[in-house]
């Protein structure tokens, strides 16, 4: 049943684009319809190049465009079947989804038709926007998602285990803090100064330029809600405050998707060629074709698409077979689009937790409050019930046991009485129902002990704001154990000096730190050294899936990520920590910028990953952080590997359920995605202090874009 009016203000100028002093986009329209079409246009206008090389991406058509460099994503995606998933999602959507769906593509579309979407990025390569399709949103949303989730990390496990044996498998897997770093809390009305809820938090993905969320506010007679956008999207899915609502997510860490390892045969008779596998009831037909990846500047490329009774078939085995994937939104026909229009429509938390009863991927930990004091805590999407060893590893084909058995598992939902948290940790995120690995609980833990630390009924919109920037380094205690194991006798001076001011170190990764920038260096060369040591040799085989999983079966990336556990459990491959410890102080010592009193913010800057074409590299900003994996303020590194920041808060926000007004919001570069644009990056300096800015609501003090 579609929620009486709520006949919100209309701005004096009626119907358009208003602009606050950062260029943050106000949309107003007089139906939820006719804001749609205005966010395409929106999208298509201010994130022109971005959306489209999305588009591109969920088609599997960027070396079409950009070259051979995007072969392996463009056959993943194919091979994936993403555009055919978007397709068959958007086809099963409501009747008025899939209007109001329509309506943002015709926005982006009239865009185009208007001459509005060209820009320096299109002009240095030579491309053009196309029309989009409907379900083209859809594909963008996946393109996003599908590996935002376990399936590569099962990939690693399966070479863990070929190369080192099963038992080692743990040691790369128990609470390792793989790519997680979002934070979202919410504070019950008893526990502020207000009287009324707060919402705070940071989603954490890769720091693409143009940035992955964009500030926008969507308003109508219906409803009006400030919050971020995928560019390309509909709608405000993820932290929004609709007024008298507001709802902020993280990742629950789930694991939903599967792999199997399946054996195939081909088959030739008097039918022609065909190809089988090997499923639980024996040998069975598979869906087979091919399509031509076109490449820039190269020879095309020729793609076999196989889809078993599983799923698609997304990558070859070192020992001749072949990968295949099974994820909810390709087995249901939906993505979750659904949720979409209801969110913007909520009024309370439990029309938030209703509209997300139609959510299917990625599965989100969510935490919402209202005006009217409740606050919840609840974990949606779907989470397919099968044997929990198909969380571990690839599992095979044929085996009815690792088989989905068609129910989803009921997913936790907790009425908040003071504080909720979550962090990708176990507790928030569900625990062993749900998945088998979460993050470390170290940032969930730290939140709650800020939280804690104001006095009871004096928590505020700054002390929300305190919270995202701090920089005490969880895993600390554990890495100063180590080095309180190391006998000084056994130390060179240098050395020996170099522990000492670890050993006083309190443990914060501040940009102005010496001793953090010592810490990491120190840290670095110790996966280093284990990178190099014989125990984990085996790794560095080639593990036979495809290059485009290269980042999460980086060998050293993955013993930096699980550096803590191979430190407390390396004596079981025969590793000797406290020698391996010694050895990487004599190494770090060594270090001549180091001597010279270097500073954690000298080696730990933004590494922005553009999505820009190489000759607009020089627009690309960079920064001098705070921070570190393990803080709460999560600017990820990767020990022993690459000291600047590439993963990160892509946004900040506090929301006020008070006073909507005392609202605020920051991302790491700008409104804008375009080069040389004057809020392109604009909010950078701001968001790497700390600071963010206000949620401005009055219209009167919004200009009108003249288009």
């Amino acid at each position: 049943m579609t929620p009486a009016p709520t006949h919100h203000p209309a701005p004096a100028g009626g119907t358009g684009t208003y602009r606050d002093n950062w260029g943050i986009p106000h949309l107003w329209a007089e139906s939820a319809d006719e804001l749609a079409f205005l966010q395409g246009r929106n999208a298509a206008m201010d994130r022109s190049w971005q959306i489209e090389l999305e588009r591109w991406r969920s088609e599997g058509r960027v070396a079409e465009m950009l070259g051979p460099d995007a072969v392996a994503w463009d056959r993943f995606a194919r091979q994936a079947r993403l555009n055919d998933t978007a397709r068959r999602c958007f086809d099963k959507l409501p009747r008025h989804t899939q209007r109001w769906c329509g309506q943002y593509v015709a926005g982006i579309n009239q865009a185009l038709t208007d001459g509005l979407r060209g820009g320096p990025e299109f002009a240095e390569t030579g491309c053009a926007p196309e029309p989009w399709l409907p379900w083209t949103p859809l594909g963008v949303f996946l393109v996003h998602h599908i590996l935002f989730s376990t399936f590569p990390n099962k990939m690693f496990r399966a070479h863990v285990a070929r190369t080192l044996g099963e038992e080692a498998v743990d040691l790369f897997s128990i609470e390792a803090p793989v790519w997680s770093g979002s934070n979202a809390w919410a504070a019950h009305g008893s526990t502020t100064a207000s009287g009324l809820p707060l919402i705070a938090g940071d989603p954490h993905r890769l720091m693409e330029l143009p940035g992955v969320y964009q500030q926008l506010r969507l308003a109508c007679p219906e409803f009006d809600v400030v919050g971020f956008a995928f560019p390309g999207v509909p709608g405000l899915p993820h932290f929004a405050h609709a007024g008298h609502a507001a709802w902020a997510v993280t990742n629950a860490m789930a694991d939903y998707q599967d792999l199997f390892v399946e054996e195939l045969r081909r088959i030739t008779d008097s039918n022609g060629e065909r190809i089988e596998a090997h499923g639980a009831q024996g040998w069975e037909p598979v869906v087979v074709s091919t399509e031509t990846i076109s490449v820039r500047g190269g020879e095309a490329e020729t793609v076999e698409i196989v889809e078993t009774a599983r799923g698609p078939v997304i990558s070859d085995t070192p020992d001749g077979g072949a990968l295949s994937l099974r994820f909810p939104s390709r087995v249901e026909g939906r993505l979750g689009f659904e949720a979409l229009l209801p969110l913007l429509r909520s009024r309370s938390v439990a029309d938030v937790e209703a509209a997300f009863d139609a959510w299917v991927e990625p599965v989100n930990s969510v935490v919402a409050a209202d005006s009217s004091g409740a606050v919840r805590h609840f974990v949606a999407g779907l989470v397919p019930q099968r044997n929990p060893a198909n969380r571990r590893l690839p599992a095979p084909a044929f085996s009815p046991r690792h088989a989905w058995e068609g129910d989803y598992a009921v997913l936790p939902r907790t009425e908040i009485e003071r504080f909720a948290v979550s962090a990708n940790d176990r507790a928030a995120g569900g625990g062993d129902a749900v998945a088998m690995e979460f993050a470390p609980p170290y940032r969930a833990i730290r939140i709650r002990q800020l939280l804690e630390s104001t006095p009871p009924g004096a928590l505020s919109g700054d002390d929300m704001q305190a919270i995202h920037t701090d920089t005490l380094l969880g895993p600390w205690p554990s890495f100063r154990k180590v080095l309180g194991t190391v006998d000084p006798s056994d130390l060179s001076h240098e050395a020996k000096q170099l522990r000492t001011q670890l050993m006083a170190w309190d443990g914060r990764m501040d940009a102005a730190s010496h001793p953090a920038a010592l810490f990491a260096a120190w840290r670095g060369a110790l996966v280093q050294r284990l990178g190099r040591h014989a125990a984990l040799a085996p790794l560095n085989a080639p593990s036979g899936y495809s290059p485009l999983f290269g980042p999460w079966l980086s060998v050293v990336s993955r013993i930096g990520f699980a550096l803590e556990t191979l430190l407390a459990r390396g004596s079981e491959l025969g590793i000797a920590v406290s020698v391996e410890a010694v050895a990487a102080l004599e190494d770090t010592a060594l270090e001549e910028a180091l001597l010279d009193g270097a500073s954690w913010g000298d080696r730990h800057t933004l590494l922005a990953v553009q999505l820009l074409p190489e000759s607009l590299a020089d627009a690309v900003p960079t920064a001098a952080l705070s921070g570190d994996t393990g803080c709460v303020l999560s600017t990820e590194s990767l020990p022993g590997v690459e000291d600047r920041s590439f993963r990160g808060p892509v946004a900040r926000y506090v929301w006020d359920l008070g006073r909507r007004e005392n609202s605020r919001w920051i991302v790491p570069f700008g409104a804008t995605g375009s080069p040389g644009h004057n809020h392109f990056a604009d909010q950078l300096s701001l968001w790497s202090d700390g600071r963010m800015v206000p949620v401005v609501t009055d219209w009167a003090s919004l200009a009108k874009d003249p288009l």
